[in-house]
């Protein structure tokens, strides 16, 4: 895995020497981020050697370099999913690029669906904590342990200093920050009402495809993480209605402009 991020790592050089200090993931249909970065550079993933290619719709594709409040930035616009036939490894070789670019912070954005009564369609929610259920593991199998141990301590795994700051800048916004736990699932087939049921019986209070896998890599880098996520349907059992993908979309979408404004006002403050 080192020798493949090291080639991406040599290409990217190859086209820009900005240093990053952190690191942005963009979910489903939170792409209007990538708009607020001044003096930016686009590298498209299916040039960059060994990496994995976006196949999910309203995913861009792009690595983006540039500026955010003054702070240098590496977003992936567009991120890879177990459900798309990936392993864990795969998934998360672009952490270990942006580590090797330089990053300190990691924010990750998520479109999901809401478990928590207390939820709407297009609330922000700050992850606390997650509950992994993707049966594949970034650090599963033989490991350069010049890169970390294996056996990460996953305790506050989602950084309370971060945590902090983002309610408060939510605050200062005046804009309601729920606070939850995140359950990530396979996919691509959404859940059942047993399934929905049994996830919030177990104290998670939303659920998408992804971002576990980002933040184990992240925790094995020692890289500090951030979760945001849109709720973007309602996974309440007893209440449950039909939804398709084009419509998680638009209702990530229309909530977008608030994550914009609130992961700008966090930059800000690192």
């Amino acid at each position: 895995m080192k020798q493949k991020a090291r080639a991406a790592l040599d290409y990217i050089r190859q086209k820009t020497r900005i240093r990053p200090s952190i690191g942005i993931i963009l979910g489903t249909g939170l792409g209007q981020l990538a708009k607020t970065v001044r003096t930016p550079l686009s590298i498209p993933y299916h040039s960059i050697p060994h990496f994995p290619a976006a196949t999910t719709e309203s995913h861009a594709g792009k690595l983006l370099f540039g500026s955010v409040k003054g702070k240098k930035v590496v977003l992936m616009q567009g991120r890879f999913h177990y459900y798309e036939g990936y392993s864990a490894r795969e998934i998360t070789l672009p952490i270990l690029v942006m580590k090797l670019l330089g990053i300190t912070t990691l924010i990750i954005s998520n479109a999901c669906g809401g478990l928590n009564p207390a939820f709407s369609p297009g609330d922000l929610m700050v992850i606390t904590d997650h509950i992994n259920f993707i049966p594949d593991n970034p650090l599963r199998g033989r490991l350069d342990k010049s890169l970390g141990q294996r056996f990460v301590d996953m305790h506050n795994c989602y950084d309370p200093g971060l945590i902090k700051t983002a309610v408060n800048c939510a605050r200062q916004l005046r804009m309601p920050l729920e606070r939850g736990v995140y359950a990530a699932l396979p996919g691509p087939s959404l859940e059942t009402k047993s399934e929905y049921r049994y996830l919030r019986s177990i104290g998670a209070d939303a659920v998408g495809m992804s971002t576990a896998p980002e933040v184990i890599m992240a925790r094995f880098l020692k890289i500090r993480v951030l979760g945001i996520s849109i709720i973007t349907d309602m996974g309440v059992a007893d209440a449950l209605k039909p939804i398709g993908a084009a419509q998680i979309i638009t209702n990530a979408r229309k909530a977008e402009p608030k994550l914009t404004r609130l992961v700008g006002h966090i930059i800000k403050d690192l």
